[in-house]
């Protein structure tokens, strides 16, 4: 196998290959996707330590993507950085200065989910891609039917479309699998429509499920996840990839929420230019 050049390259290769690695070596693969800047930087028994695997382990990995040991593959992941600018989560890291949760007071909690969901924001404002956000609003102006899935604590994400979708005059599919329906809502999908999906960990299998039949179908697909090997990420158009805010294991939406809020503004300005263009046409003629 030939070695990746690029840390995106590397990561599409890892995510194909996720399923089929030992399991220590699935281990590795899971810890330097979701921490790529601590396996950037640190040394081979710091990063063997935190993916509680030994460092031969991690020898081995490089070597299963075709490189001649691990700090060729953490060359890849050090060029990840050269021009990427600092996320404000990682400041606080760095400068030490991040104080241990305060959850003795609903002020308290307020004031730590605040924080968390500005350094997703953060992190978000940075690393969403202008070509992912223009690919996916161009397909959602294109989309017949716009189906929609999210199911168990992203089920927020999916009813805000539909409402918003609604207000655009677009035609949305809200796929709730109410009476376990869900067979027949994806079956209403084709080749002109498009599938907006969400989902994080552990990742629901009814909405994994959708999107496989959806795009068997033909259906283009959108999909807002996690970064870490989701395996939602390896049968879509188009992939934002967000680290959302959380306290002690408790998820909040913000993040995944504003995507879904600026891609739906973005499709309202799309429309409203078609819509312009085609009157000045008709104008024309």
């Amino acid at each position: 196998m030939q070695p990746k050049q690029t840390f995106e390259e590397l990561k599409q290769e890892i995510s194909a290959q996720h399923a089929k690695l030992s399991r220590r070596l699935r281990q590795i693969a899971e810890y330097a996707i979701a921490e790529p800047d601590h396996t950037a930087l640190e040394t081979v028994a710091a990063i063997a330590a935190k993916a509680n695997v030994p460092p031969s382990s991690l020898i081995r990995f490089a070597k299963h993507f075709g490189y001649d040991g691990f700090t060729d593959m953490q060359r890849v992941f050090r060029s990840r950085l050269i021009d990427r600018a600092s996320t404000y989560s990682q400041r606080i890291r760095e400068s030490g200065t991040s104080r241990p949760p305060d959850l003795g007071s609903p002020s308290g909690v307020l004031s730590q989910f605040v924080e968390a969901d500005v350094a997703a924001l953060q992190r978000l404002g940075h690393e969403a891609r202008p070509q992912d956000l223009a690919r996916a609003i161009e397909i959602l102006a294109s989309a017949r039917l716009i189906g929609l899935v999210a199911q168990r604590r992203s089920f927020p994400i999916a009813a805000y479309l539909f409402y918003a979708l609604s207000h655009l005059g677009r035609e949305a599919l809200l796929i709730d699998g109410l009476g376990a329906m869900q067979g027949e809502q994806v079956q209403l999908l084709g080749k002109a429509d498009a599938v907006i999906a969400a989902s994080f960990p552990p990742y629901a299998p009814e909405t994994l499920s959708i999107v496989s039949t959806a795009r068997e179908g033909g259906a283009k697909i959108i999909a807002i996840t996690d970064p870490a090997l989701s395996p939602l990420a390896l049968q879509v158009d188009v992939c934002f990839e967000i680290e959302d805010g959380q306290i002690q294991g408790i998820r909040s939406l913000a993040a995944p929420l504003c995507l879904a809020v600026s891609l739906v503004v973005g499709l309202g300005r799309q429309l409203e230019t078609r819509a312009k263009r085609r009157r000045g046409r008709a104008a024309a003629e």
